[in-house]
């Protein structure tokens, strides 16, 4: 049931037929972790609690920094210095005081991962290292949980769908992280965001992507994007799609099983 402020507050998403009061319904029913409350994680949490998502979650460790400001929009000047799980914390209040939000100043690790991505329905990764990136694939796949991630390049990014633990109409089990890209590129060889520059809207355009791939998700309509990678060029403003399958090598649900826990993970 709604109150009358989450009525007329929720009003535009109501009078979609895609959406309607049982969509509307489902996302106050809903709970999403968000991996970082940077870049990417910033927006996504915000449009997540704009949209009415009933709980959300972040893991971040990190504290709010000057540099970070030209991005990640959910933190501000007088921020600077703070933990960035406390002050999203505060913004989301000040946004919506229907959410219910919990915030997880800590690192994702092995020994936690289960535990926090267990706790809600639907995982968001906006991290900016691959050995976070795999260890939350793993860990959602583990769970049985389904995840939304995104990557961004100087002016490109990514996003994908993955319910590996799932199986689609052929019975077979849909494609995990592990199949789209096999294993980690050698330390190196990818320079940081720090190293080599990041649009800032860019951020921003993918972030609030992810919240929209995860209303879809949770609502449950359009296409969605498990095994389909959408790429956008920001230099050419153009999206494109590749479609990629499950790997039978593949070592979290392939046919030869190698990765069983989180025990390779730090």
């Amino acid at each position: 049931m709604f109150s009358a402020d989450e009525l007329e507050r929720y009003a535009r998403h109501i009078v979609l037929r895609e959406v309607g009061g049982p969509g509307q319904q489902a996302l106050k029913d809903a709970s999403v972790l968000v991996i970082g409350a940077g870049g990417l994680g910033a927006p996504a949490l915000m449009y997540l609690a704009a949209a009415g998502v009933g709980q959300l979650g972040v893991v971040d460790d990190d504290k709010v920094s000057l540099a970070n400001l030209q991005r990640q929009i959910i933190h501000a000047t007088p921020d600077i210095g703070r933990r960035k799980a406390d002050t999203a914390a505060e913004k989301i209040y000040a946004l919506n005081p229907h959410v219910r939000f919990a915030a997880h100043a800590t690192r994702l690790k092995a020994g936690n991962a289960m535990e926090l991505i267990g706790g809600y329905d639907l995982v968001l990764d906006g991290s900016d290292n691959f050995e976070t990136r795999y260890l939350v694939s793993d860990a959602c796949f583990l769970a049985g949980r389904p995840l939304i991630t995104a990557s961004l390049g100087t002016f490109d990014g990514s996003l994908t769908t993955i319910r590996a633990h799932e199986k689609n109409d052929k019975g077979e089990f849909n494609p995990t992280y592990r199949c789209l890209f096999p294993e980690p590129p050698p330390s190196g060889t990818v320079p940081t965001c720090e190293e080599a520059g990041v649009l800032g809207a860019l951020a921003g355009v993918m972030g609030s992507m992810m919240a929209l791939e995860a209303i879809r998700e949770i609502v449950g309509f359009g296409e969605g994007l498990v095994g389909k990678l959408l790429m956008l060029d920001a230099r050419s403003m153009r999206f494109e799609t590749l479609r990629y399958s499950r790997d039978r090598l593949n070592p979290l649900n392939g046919d030869a099983l190698t990765i069983t826990d989180l025990s390779g993970h730090k």
